[in-house]
């Protein structure tokens, strides 16, 4: 049986400060990830993306990320598998891509842009509640008027995790 693929996206820890609930929740979700034998696929940078792959790896988990640049040295130290793809903020095209569906923790403009990407695939997604950022401003709502997908708001990363297992029917 195909193992389910969770894209984990989020604030990356580049420019602005990240508040730690929004940390411990991408912990917890990666947690819950390799706990339920799902792969993590992420951006593989800091912030939300490193949390998630070291809450994986705590437990065992298999991460896969995904960077802009050329070259592995930008990845976090607890992705087990990086894709280097030298395209920049493209990479957010791969990363929505290569998920059964998304999870977003707080985040910026390069989440929008995955969310986005998401939308137009009609993956499922979902966005933890109080976490910041975009998800915070997307959870709940649907992209355009087209209605494709609702990005479902949900509290707890559990949830997160068994919905989208569930709407893959992975679970």
């Amino acid at each position: 049986m195909k193992r389910a693929q969770i894209g984990v996206i989020g604030y990356n820890s580049g420019s602005l400060p990240i508040k730690s609930r929004t940390l411990d929740l991408a912990y917890e979700v990666g947690s819950i990830i390799a706990k339920k034998n799902a792969i993590l696929v992420c951006g593989g940078l800091g912030g939300v993306m490193e949390y998630s792959c070291k809450g994986a790896k705590d437990n065992n988990g298999f991460t896969i990320g995904i960077v802009p640049q050329e070259d592995y040295s930008s990845a976090n130290k607890y992705c087990d598998a990086v894709i280097c793809t030298g395209i920049g903020l493209s990479r957010d095209f791969i990363v929505a891509y290569s998920s059964d569906g998304l999870i977003s923790v707080g985040g910026g403009v390069g989440t929008l842009i995955e969310l986005c990407v998401g939308y137009i695939a009609k993956k499922p997604m979902v966005s933890i509640s109080d976490s910041g950022g975009i998800s915070d401003d997307y959870g709940g709502k649907y992209l355009d008027e087209r209605k494709r997908i609702l990005i479902e708001k949900i509290k707890s990363p559990l949830e997160a995790v068994e919905y989208i297992l569930k709407k893959n029917s992975l679970q």
